[in-house]
């Protein structure tokens, strides 16, 4: 008696078929984007003598394990950092007259509170079990208030939004002269340069 042939599979079309899944979900996946901070670290410097600095030109930012924020020792609302950043920032407290008097800022000039913004220091501390995203959405909040106001002088002195001109030359879509707007990018940075450090985190519970 003959045998019976096994039937074989046609496995012709797998090859494609395979290639078709693969575009499927190239197309069809979304890969979701790490958020971070895009900040240049500055250089090593060994500081024998530290600059001292007023307790008034100081802005505290505390971060606890909760996710709570206590701003110069009061309890704060995420959503009202950046408006209290902003008023520390553009407080122009030195006196009119004085070297350190800042003609520009807009502030209520509280002399209890920042001198000028050259002088104005943010220092945020975080706890070691505060999250990821409260962190973030702090650092995020205090910039947004240094662009604010470089925002403000750069529309009041040339016309534009300091922000929007830089980013578009960091993405290389700026369309102006780079050369002749580089200097005056500089000089709003002056106006409110970012002094924004970082204490290393607490020990939760201390």
């Amino acid at each position: 008696m003959a045998r019976r042939a096994t039937p074989e599979v046609n496995a012709g079309s797998m090859a494609d078929i395979a290639f078709l899944l693969l575009i499927f979900f190239l197309v069809t996946t979304t890969i979701e984007k790490d958020k971070g901070i895009a900040r240049q670290l500055p250089p090593i410097e060994d500081i024998v003598d530290p600059p001292k600095i007023k307790e008034k030109n100081l802005f505290i930012v505390n971060v606890n394990r909760n996710d709570q924020l206590l701003v110069d020792d009061n309890l704060m609302e995420l959503k009202n950092l950046r408006k209290a950043a902003i008023a520390f920032l553009d407080n122009g407290g030195a006196s009119n007259g004085t070297a350190e008097y800042c003609n520009y800022c807009k502030g209520k000039r509280d002399p209890a509170s920042s001198d000028n913004p050259e002088k104005a220091v943010i220092s945020v501390q975080n706890d070691r079990l505060t999250s990821y995203k409260m962190y973030i959405a702090v650092q995020n909040e205090l910039v947004a208030a240094y662009n604010f106001l470089r925002d403000r002088e750069s529309q009041r002195l040339y016309g534009w939004k300091f922000t929007e001109v830089n980013n578009a030359i960091e993405e290389g879509s700026y369309k102006g002269n780079e050369e002749a707007v580089k200097p005056k990018l500089e000089e709003i940075q002056k106006l409110f340069p970012m002094k924004l450090s970082e204490a290393e985190p607490k020990k939760s519970g201390s």
